[in-house]
């Protein structure tokens, strides 16, 4: 596995390469496999929590009563409730516009069946299947997780891109950052670190800058 030193290192280079632009670019960190039949249902849809985040994640839950009223309290992006969901069911084209503006849902366990039969449909392929949250427990803190946590996907595909952050935040940020979604992807592969073939950093209009990995030796 690629160190902390050496991708601070290429952090540092990808955020100094290039020109300057008028807009704050996001730095994305690109991960390839090997090794890995991608033809056997290969795939990964994991949340990661990050150590360090800027612009936090937009959560919507789905819950009414206490729970509902909890997760206003506590500043949900949005909350919805039965009524409100069945209308998405009827408009399939608002129920899209709707799925695609929040990167986490969020919904009372009791509300998980009528949001399959609602929203499953268009929740499904996008990964986005609410976290079921039971009754009585800390929508809070459960709120706080995914704020702080972005979504890792890839789907028969030997290569996976996400955000680590964007170029305003230090090596060290987007290093602790970067080394939590790795993590977290190295737990979900076959076999661990030796499905990984290279890493790579880039800003968002920026070249990449690559590492190869070397596997550990036990």
């Amino acid at each position: 596995m690629v160190s902390e030193e050496e991708l601070g290192s290429m952090i540092k280079e990808a955020k100094g390469s290039g020109k300057e632009r008028k807009f704050t670019q996001s730095v994305e960190i690109i991960m390839n496999f090997k090794d890995i039949d991608v033809k056997k249902g290969f795939q990964i849809n994991e949340t990661v929590q990050l150590p360090k985040t800027t612009s936090p994640a937009r959560v919507c839950v789905i819950a009414s009563g206490d729970m509902g009223i909890k997760a206003k309290s506590a500043s949900a992006d949005r909350v919805i409730d039965t009524d409100e969901l069945s209308t998405f069911a009827e408009n399939k084209r608002a129920a899209r516009k709707f799925v695609n503006q929040y990167d986490f849902f969020l919904a009372d366990t009791k509300m998980m069946p009528t949001v399959g039969k609602a929203l499953g449909q268009i929740l499904g392929p996008r990964g986005k299947m609410p976290t079921p949250v039971p009754f009585n427990a800390p929508i809070e803190a459960f709120l706080d997780r995914f704020r702080s946590s972005m979504r890792v996907r890839v789907r028969g595909s030997l290569s996976l891109s996400c955000k680590i952050g964007n170029e305003t935040m230090d090596e060290a940020a987007l290093t602790a950052n970067a080394m939590a979604v790795i993590g977290a992807v190295e737990k979900k592969l076959p076999n661990g670190d030796k499905n990984m073939k290279r890493i790579m950093i880039k800003t968002t209009m920026g070249g990449a800058v690559k590492q190869k990995i070397q596997t550990r030796r036990k």
